[in-house]
This record gives structure tokens, sequence and C-alpha cells, in this order.
């Protein structure tokens, strides 16, 4: 009997994510045997350069020196312990060096192990914040048309993707949609960087409506990732803070995609200068190496759940694996890296000198409708009419074809719609971007 390839074998069995698994007939999956900085190699010895640092979590490479010594080290101690009335020093010394990080104010954390359990958490934490204080009347959200926040029903019904949440509307919560920024297509003909943020009139709009029953508003500060790497101004999230405190609404940051230095700052709020009431973080948080994620917020959050037992105000949420020692040697492992090797500094030079190139390529190329970038993050949106900005039919699905093209070529450019993006880790360097932005132009052409 033929023996089975290790590509027909996973198909036998495995359910890929966010995937429609008869396009796999044409496109098997690619077993990756190991893997090194922004390189993975698979089982036939092929590299490809994760230009999207495996759905933006491998902050720092892959197999980073440090990050492995950190969990090794670790596994040596502790694997794992309940986290109800037990604790490790590991979380706590991460807490203790986070809370020197995160934006003023944001002092309680709260582990768990994936980014939409981080958004889980938020909305229930805003939620019952209201009810124990006196306001049971604001117990709904809102959110930005266009966001996304995670896969969950809670985290699906405050995102507004109709790619991922259409179908299971029936069973989410009732939540107000608020028109996102547009920069790239303003109805208001201005430009990303030259503007007061007229936009934001429609989210006085919704307060107006719906502000004295709105427990939270729930953003991802300055980008929006799956959107297509949409990108707003920092005067937008300004706004938006202020609003919220003149309605009594509690702000949501969810920099899951957008911390530890993935915009150019440690944190997107930074570049605003300003503090949430809660913030969720993951992905970067441990370096893409383990699965773990806070919910940071205040001192004024966290005493509205304290209290006697019997007066029934305890946060009453788990999961299995949080604090997951683990997770925090790798947290720790990617703070060590960013504070004593100069990765902040030296990927925001980078960024201006990528920025420089693509202009330089693509700029003037007539399928890219735009090239907007915050930090190493870089997007190109494709267009069928460069004047009129007019879409390719979805239907032509033309991002994939090129993301096809691109791992002929090894290259890993997973597309966002017809939007082509680098998000790469960190500690690319400027000889593998422009072996990317080669790969690129030649798939362009």
């Amino acid at each position: 009997m033929e023996q089975k390839t290790m590509e027909q074998r996973d198909l036998d069995l495995i359910w890929h994510p966010c995937s429609q698994m008869k396009d796999y007939e044409t496109l098997p999956p690619m077993v990756i045997d190991h893997a090194q900085g922004v390189w993975l190699y698979d089982i036939h010895g092929k590299a490809y350069l994760d230009i999207v640092s495996s759905w933006w979590a491998n902050l720092l490479g892959h197999r980073n020196p440090v990050l492995n010594e950190r969990i090794k080290a670790q596994l040596d101690k502790l694997e794992h312990v309940i986290f109800a009335n037990f604790t490790h020093a590991p979380a706590i010394t991460l807490a203790e060096r986070l809370k020197e990080l995160v934006p003023e104010g944001l002092c309680r954390f709260q582990f768990h192990d994936n980014g939409s359990a981080a958004v889980e958490a938020a909305l229930k934490l805003c939620f019952r914040y209201w009810a124990q204080t006196g306001h049971p009347e604001k117990q709904r959200f809102m959110c930005l048309t266009e966001g996304y926040h995670g896969e969950t029903i809670g985290a699906l019904s405050v995102g507004s993707m109709d790619l991922f949440a259409k179908l299971y509307k029936p069973m989410m919560m009732d939540n107000i949609h608020v028109e996102a920024p547009d920069c790239f297509r303003c109805p208001y003909g201005k430009e990303r960087d030259h503007c007061q943020c007229e936009c934001f009139a429609k989210a006085e709009e919704a307060f107006a409506l719906h502000g004295r029953e709105t427990a939270a508003m729930i953003v991802e500060p300055l980008l929006q990732g799956s959107a297509g790497m949409r990108v707003y101004p920092a005067l937008y999230l300004q706004k938006l803070r202020a609003l919220c405190d003149a309605y009594e609404v509690k702000l949501i940051a969810d920099e899951i995609a957008t911390g530890f230095g993935r915009t150019g700052t440690l944190f997107a709020c930074s570049q605003a200068g300003i503090t949430p009431d809660v913030m969720c973080l993951s992905k970067g948080l441990t370096g893409g190496y383990m699965p773990m994620s806070l919910t940071v917020t205040t001192r004024e959050i966290y005493e509205a759940f304290y209290d006697d037992y019997g007066k029934h105000k305890a946060f009453l949420h788990s999961h299995t694996y949080a604090g997951n020692p683990l997770g925090c040697a790798a947290a720790h492992g990617v703070l060590d890296v960013l504070e004593q090797e100069s990765i902040l500094p030296r990927a925001r030079e980078n960024a201006r000198w990528l920025t420089e190139e693509m202009e330089a390529r693509f700029g003037n190329h007539p399928l890219v409708g735009e090239i907007r970038h915050i930090g190493l993050i870089h997007a190109l949106e494709l267009v069928a009419d460069k004047k009129t900005k007019r879409p390719f039919p979805a239907e032509k699905r033309l991002g994939y074809h090129f993301y096809q093209k691109a791992l002929e070529r090894g290259l890993v450019l997973r597309p966002l719609g017809d939007v082509l993006y680098f998000n790469p880790p960190l500690t690319i360097t400027r000889g593998e971007l422009t072996q990317a932005m080669d790969i690129l132009e030649q798939v362009l052409a």
C-alpha cells in the first residue's frame, strides 16, 4: 500500500482555522519542520520568509535564544499550577514589570490563555462594574465598524466584520456599531495626517443617542488590523477618551495586535497620550511562543468587585491555564530582549527606511491604491482603479492569488482581502525586508 505524505495525513484529519478546506485541494498545507529568525523551513527543505509573524504573534523571531532559555529554565521548576489561591514568582514579577510600562493608572492584571478570552473578561468586567456601582441601565457596548476583537461570541459581538460575524448574528449581543475612520476613502475628502478627525462626528452622534445605556466602547487603537491594516490618527483616540469620560462610558483598548512595539511604541495608546479603563494584551506578550493574555484595568474597577463574599461581588471568571508559568517565562524573555537589545529604536529606523523603499518601488504601481504604515507594519491596498479607488470584485480573490504566487517564491504574504501587508518580527533585517520586497515586486509584475 502506498504510504501517505505528511500533507495527505494532515488533510485526512485536521480542520485548519480560517480556511475553506476545499482550497487545500490545490494548495495543500506546508508542513514546517523547524524555524529560525524570520524563516520557516518545511520538511522538503524549502524556506519561507515569515513576513506576517505567524499571525502577528512572533515578535522577536523564531527560536529566539533568550526566550528559549527562559522557558527551558522555568520548565525544570514549575510547568503549571492552579491560579486560584495559588501564585508563583513568574506571574508576580511579570505584573510588577508591566505595571511600570503600561499607561499610567492601569494596575490590576488578570491572566487568561488567549486574546478572545481577554476581550470577554474586559466586557464582563465593564458590564458588572456598572451594575455594582448603581448604574444597571448601562448594559450595551459600542464598537467601530470593521473592527475585530476575536472569535468567541462576546468578542464577535463587538466586532463588525461580516466575514467573521454575519452568520452568527442570531447568537450575538445587540451592540452599537459606530462608523470607523476610513482614511483611504475619507468621505470628508481629508488626508490622514492633515485632518481634525471630522469623521468623529459619527461617534458623537452614537454617544448622544446611546451613551446613557452604554457600558463600554472597545477599539483597536490606531490600527484596525483585520480590516486591512487601516491606520487612523491618534487625535481620534484622544477625542474618544474625552467622549467616554463625558458620558461615563468605559474605554477598552484592544492592544492584542498593536502592543509590544508593533506600532512603533510599546503600546499604541501611548501615541495618543491616553489611559484606557481596560487594556487587553496577548500575541507579542509572549513573543508568539505560548498562549497567554492579560486584561489590565484600573484600581477603580477592581474596587467595585472588592467586598465581603456574601455581597456576591466577586468576579467569578476563570481559565484553566490562567497565570501559566511557562507563558510568564516567555513574557519575561520578551521584556528582557526589548529592554536590553534596543529593539524598538532599531525597528523605528527600519520602519522609516521601509516606507521610503516601498514608496519608491510600489507607490506608482497601477494596482496599488495606497501604501499605509505604522511602525514596521506596511500595507498595500490593491485597487481596480487607482483614481477612483474602486476595489476589485471580491469573487476575483486577487489577494489570495498573490498569496499563492508569493508562497511559490518563499514569502508568506497572507492577505487581508486585497490588502497585502508586511507585519514582520521586530528583529527582521533590512536585507530580509529587501528579499521580501523583491518577491512582492515579482508577484505584482
